[in-house]
């Protein structure tokens, strides 16, 4: 095809995009693993909340079984009483932190100023604490979805109290006297 040529019908000229239809209000945020199917509970929402659940909760039993191989590792090593507990205190306020920090999270946006990117540190250590956290919220909703229909239905309400004060074409409309 010429850039002469007309595009057949159904298909955009070359190097120019197809108009994209009017928006019909805002779009919902996808959360992972799970696209935008939490708006309407459909697309086999039910079952990604099992599978995703199940497989948060296959990970975090993982994660403690190499934990328990790696304080295995500490007591063959012998390297004392006082770092075997140091670990497993450490692993246990780490992981309790992250259960907290995340169940947090799918409430509320964090502040931009928060202290959520000091703590990624603390996070990655007790990352069974919120293994844990996505599989108990499994139970209830996709993790997030709580905040993230809140916002929705917030923005739709706001998008269609905006639609529906228009009225006419404001250019037809006459201008206002001066007084």
């Amino acid at each position: 095809m010429t850039p002469a040529e007309p595009a057949p019908a159904g298909q955009a000229p070359a190097g120019r995009t197809p108009a994209a239809p009017a928006p019909t209000g805002p779009e919902p945020e996808p959360i992972r693993y799970f696209g935008t199917t939490w708006v309407h509970h459909d697309g086999g929402y039910a079952l990604r909340r099992a599978a995703v659940g199940a497989g948060s909760l296959i990970t975090a039993v993982a994660a403690a079984m190499l934990l328990r191989l790696s304080y295995e590792g500490l007591e063959i090593g012998n390297v004392g009483p006082f770092l075997s507990i140091s670990v497993v205190v450490l692993f246990a306020i780490a992981s309790a932190i992250a259960f907290v920090k995340t169940w947090d999270s799918y409430g509320r946006r964090p502040a931009p100023s928060s202290d959520e990117a000091a703590l990624k540190g603390l996070k990655a250590i007790g990352f069974i604490g919120s293994l844990i956290a996505y599989f108990l919220r499994c139970f209830v909703e996709a993790p997030g979805e709580k905040l993230r229909r809140a916002e929705y239905e917030r923005a739709t309400a706001e998008f269609a109290r905006r639609r529906s004060a228009r009225t006419g074409n404001p250019a037809a409309r006459r201008a206002k006297r001066k007084k």
